[in-house]
């Protein structure tokens, strides 16, 4: 694939994972949706599975962001260890990818976990299992957790 099919792809990939995110909320499955519907790679047991990393692991804040951890997902999809090879030794390279975009996730957005996203976004956190709470993180965020998450897709797809 050239250097300006792949932008295209990365770029095709963002704007879903914006929409998904904007329209259905959940991180992790929007990256692994995006990228499943631009580059394959992902099976819908994958995006299933993926449904408890959303706001930090049990959206408890305290975990990696659902958006990061659904990238690190995708990455693993294409470049993780089979069930078959477990004795085959730790398939390093996938790790460095995954080091990679984690990097560069601290970098742009100041943190990796929930919380401290919620608090570079909107100022403070958030008990995401108060409904008044989990309402004013969705006000104050506006699109700024669904930017996070199509750049962790477009970053994914050019990773790939």
């Amino acid at each position: 694939m050239t250097a300006p099919d792949k932008q295209a792809l990365a770029q095709e990939a963002y704007d879903k994972a914006l929409q998904y995110e904007l329209d259905y909320g959940c991180c992790p499955q929007c990256v692994l949706a995006a990228v499943q519907e631009t580059v394959g790679i992902v099976d819908d047991s994958v995006i299933k599975a993926a449904h408890g990393l959303s706001g930090g692991g049990g959206l408890s804040g305290k975990g990696a962001c659902g958006a990061l951890t659904g990238g690190l997902v995708a990455l693993s999809a294409k470049r993780g260890r089979d069930r078959d090879k477990l004795d085959k030794g730790r398939f390093i390279n996938n790790f460095k990818k995954g080091d990679e975009l984690v990097a560069r996730f601290r970098a742009e957005f100041g943190g990796v976990t929930c919380e401290e996203l919620q608090q570079q976004f909107t100022g403070r956190t958030y008990d995401m299992w108060q409904a008044d709470q989990y309402q004013a993180f969705s006000d104050a965020r506006g699109d700024k957790c669904a930017r996070a998450t199509a750049a962790v897709t477009k970053w994914v797809v050019e990773m790939l």
